[in-house]
């Protein structure tokens, strides 16, 4: 009887540990209570792998036991610290479609927000991730305008606009450098237009003026005058908007360029037309 009785004390620890663990392995835990408890100490500890899976183990007593929301939120931000910041946005996303009334709503819908932000890359490479972002903390600030985070969201917004201008600028440049005048003239007003109150405004209209200008020089008669004049209108605009920047003294040698070269092209138009009028008087 001793084996047999010495079998069932061992089957009704294992039992006992199973119950605790909960399929979690080595992890151990008594409820969800103390599965994120451990789970914010493990974070704490920096051992995020853990962390995240004592927070996953709260969820198998129901999504809507008391600390599945703490956990959610944990569990998303455990991924941010691991760099998965699509993996975390999309559990900020998860959780805002399952407590919609939760306190903690306002800030996941920042964090997720922030998640792409830190997804955003450099700015000459693909910026579908800062657009995503933009477009998530301006759904914020409209949702909470008296939220604390709003100032930091509003300061992101800029930066991430900022680095958009800053690729569309660069890709003036490099149409510049290809000889495509036409193209480069229009990226340049584009970056203005979409983006003016960023520090790469000036920059586009003086990119503008450049470029007219050199498009201008290679034109076919007939649209040059209408090609300089452009490079002025663009010229007149940085002066006015951007009345102290350091870019003034090089656009103001372009206007005199374009403002001469103007002069030129209507002078040669007006002495074609009367040259053309002449004959025909002369011939009645």
């Amino acid at each position: 009887m001793r084996p047999f009785a010495f079998v069932l004390a061992l089957v009704l620890a294992l039992s006992g540990v199973l119950a605790g663990c909960s399929g979690s392995g080595r992890l151990s835990y008594s409820g969800p209570q103390d599965a994120y408890q451990k789970g914010v100490a493990e974070m704490e500890d920096e051992d995020y792998q853990q962390a995240i899976q004592l927070f996953r183990a709260v969820f198998e007593y129901g999504r809507g036991n008391e600390w599945a929301p703490q956990a959610r939120f944990k569990l998303a931000m455990a991924q941010r610290r691991l760099n998965k910041h699509l993996v975390a946005a999309n559990e900020f996303k998860r959780f805002t479609q399952l407590y919609r009334r939760h306190e903690l709503l306002p800030r996941a819908e920042f964090e997720r927000a922030n998640s792409y932000y830190l997804r955003s890359p450099m700015y000459r490479l693909g910026q579908s991730d800062s657009r995503e972002a933009i477009s998530l903390f301006r759904l914020f600030i409209d949702r909470y305008p008296n939220h604390e985070r709003v100032p930091e969201a509003k300061e992101k917004v800029d930066e991430l606009r900022a680095k958009l201008a800053h690729k569309k600028y660069a890709a003036g440049e490099l149409y510049e450098q290809r000889d495509m005048w036409k193209a480069a003239t229009t990226v340049y007003e584009d970056a203005f237009n979409q983006y003016p109150d960023t520090p790469w405004a000036d920059d586009a209209l003086f990119g503008a003026v450049r470029a007219y200008v050199r498009y201008a020089d290679r034109s076919i008669q007939k649209k040059q005058a209408e090609r300089y004049q452009k490079a002025i209108e663009n010229y007149n605009r940085l002066t006015q908007l951007f009345p102290e920047s350091d870019l003034l003294p090089r656009a103001e040698e372009l206007y005199s360029e374009a403002q001469q070269k103007l002069d030129a092209v209507q002078d040669r138009d007006r002495q074609q037309s009367l040259a053309q009028e002449n004959p025909s008087r002369g011939s009645n």
